[in-house]
């Protein structure tokens, strides 16, 4: 029984390429998440629309609900400048660094808002704050996330700095959390100590004082700058959902500045949920995106290991069919060797005998260099010309070549060869290494079969008139029927010493020529492998 195998040079999918970098901020959107975001500003509107009916209606007032409602804002805001500033870390994108900065800074400055607002902590606020003091703390929480979406739109486009550092990164993202928080802190201490000289932006701790209405006017004109800037250049799924935010804070500020003329009113209450729509959205896109490029990098690191491996399995395909390949002229040097030690040695000397050997010996030796010539053509990329080849002649050669094994062997040889054969087109070394293979595989074959049962048939004839067709049968064993359709696989054989590439090789060898290898179990037992290599076609 004989199978050998080998597998064909493995040519791994290409991975994206590696010249455009994907982020957050220029990730193209999908339909899906288009349709998402288009639904939560359709809802923001509605939610506008329906609270403006009843939006100066009077409601309880609960104390509670500012500290847990702010409370979730500072942490959602905290979290999601977090994560900007470490899309800033590996993008180096001063865009992301300004975003990440705003959401900072409304993390920041609501801690004095909710400290600071009459009944949350005391009747009158904490941190010696004044009537005013609240309300202006709103007015810049509501002006500085806005700042950051200009300049962030601005700076979007800009080229990603590639010689910038880990160490410059770590120092720009220190000077810009020092910057907020001492802007916060600069605010806190105006709106606290000097919260006397500021406008009055409430008549009493419920009612709103009308020039109230003219700065939340000028925050709601910097949030629709801000949403024109980003609509104009938004083509991203973090541009989308910024847009989001702007239209939830114009929200907001619309219910505040025109709909209501107090607070505790039912148009408060729901301005103030708009706040969590602002704080909460964008912390969900960058946790679902970045799980997206999570496992987008986690799928890019088992395809390159993938690839990696084939290398390595191709490099030990290459190794294995040098080896496979040069054993037999290596083996038939050997022979041919101590043939002519035992013809030297002789009374008389059997010249001609020693010649024919030692001639032999330089044969195979000129053999293995081209046959490491063409495994490294067959699985190289250098491109051979093909040249007319003649399947008699192949024949005959690879007889000539094994004439030696074929008699240790005691192997009878039949060969019918067709003359007038046209020729085919290929590579004469590499079809030659095939039909030696084959022929060196009958003869291991017979091995286990009795001296006078032993024969090999060559045959060559045109199949289906465009074709020529060599047929290499031999009566050993036969074919396991279990094992037919491996046989031809890499690595796969049944020899105690095999490496299982041979047949693999000859099948590669004959599709590349643009033909098939088949086997197929002889009667009453024995192989049968045909090779069909397409006619030259005349030019």
């Amino acid at each position: 029984m004989r199978s050998e195998a080998h597998a064909g040079i493995v040519h791994p999918a290409q991975l994206v390429s590696e010249s455009t970098e994907i982020w957050l901020f220029n990730l193209p959107p999908t339909l899906r998440q288009t349709r998402i975001a288009l639904a939560v500003a359709i809802a923001l509107l509605a939610g506008l629309g329906v609270s403006a009916l009843f939006a100066d209606t009077p409601l309880p007032r609960i104390d509670a609900f500012i500290p847990a409602l702010e409370g979730a804002v500072i942490l959602t805001d905290l979290i999601t400048a977090a994560l900007l500033f470490s899309q800033y870390w590996a993008s180096h994108s001063r865009a992301l660094l300004a975003l990440a900065s705003g959401y900072l800074f409304t993390a920041l400055i609501v801690i004095p808002h909710v400290l600071t607002f009459p009944g949350a902590f005391s009747p009158t606020g904490l941190l010696g704050a004044g009537l005013q003091t609240a309300g202006w703390l709103y007015i810049f929480w509501h002006l500085g996330l806005p700042a950051s979406l200009i300049i962030y739109a601005c700076l979007k486009d800009e080229k990603l700095k590639q010689s910038i550092t880990k160490t410059s990164t770590a120092y720009e993202i220190f000077w810009s959390v020092a910057i907020v928080v001492s802007v916060v802190s600069a605010l806190t201490l105006l709106v606290t100590a000097g919260e006397r000289v500021l406008a009055p932006l409430f008549l009493d701790v419920t009612h709103i004082a009308p020039l109230a209405r003219y700065f939340l006017a000028f925050n709601i004109l910097v949030c629709t700058a801000a949403l024109t800037m980003l609509w104009r250049q938004g083509r991203s799924v973090l541009d989308q959902w910024l847009m989001v935010v702007a239209l939830a804070f114009i929200s907001e500020l619309v219910i505040n500045g025109l709909l209501i003329s107090a607070r505790f009113t039912a148009g408060w209450y729901v301005s103030r949920l708009f706040a969590i729509v602002t704080s909460t959205n964008v912390l969900v896109v960058l946790v679902e995106e970045i799980a997206v490029l999570y496992g987008r990098m986690a799928r890019s690191h088992a395809m390159l290991l993938h690839e990696r491996d084939n290398k390595l399995m191709n490099l030990e395909a290459l190794t294995a069919a040098i080896r496979h390949e040069v054993n037999q002229p290596l083996t038939s040097i050997t022979l041919n060797g101590e043939s002519l030690k035992l013809y030297l040695r002789e009374v008389p000397l059997q010249l001609d005998e020693a010649h024919s050997a030692a001639e032999e010996m330089i044969a195979a030796s000129y053999r293995i260099s081209k046959i490491i010539n063409d495994i490294g053509n067959l699985f190289g990329k250098t491109k051979r010309e093909p040249s007319a080849v003649h399947v008699n002649d192949l024949a005959i050669e690879a007889l000539r070549i094994l004439h030696r094994e074929l008699r240790v062997h005691k192997v009878a040889t039949r060969v019918e060869l067709t003359s007038g054969l046209p020729p085919v087109m290929g590579h004469r070394g590499q079809l030659q290494e095939v039909v030696i293979n084959l022929i060196q595989n009958a003869i291991d074959a017979m091995e286990v079969v009795s001296d006078e049962q032993r024969e090999l048939q060559v045959k060559t004839e045109c199949w289906r008139g465009d074709a020529i067709k060599l047929t290499i049968a031999d009566t050993g064993p036969g074919i396991d029927s279990k094992t037919s359709g491996e046989i031809f696989e890499a690595f796969f054989t049944t020899k105690s010493d095999g490496m299982g590439l041979g047949l693999a090789i000859c099948r590669m060898i004959i599709e590349r020529h643009g033909g098939q290898l088949t086997a197929s179990p002889a009667s009453p037992h024995g192989a049968i492998f045909k090779i069909i290599l397409p006619q030259s076609k005349p030019e």
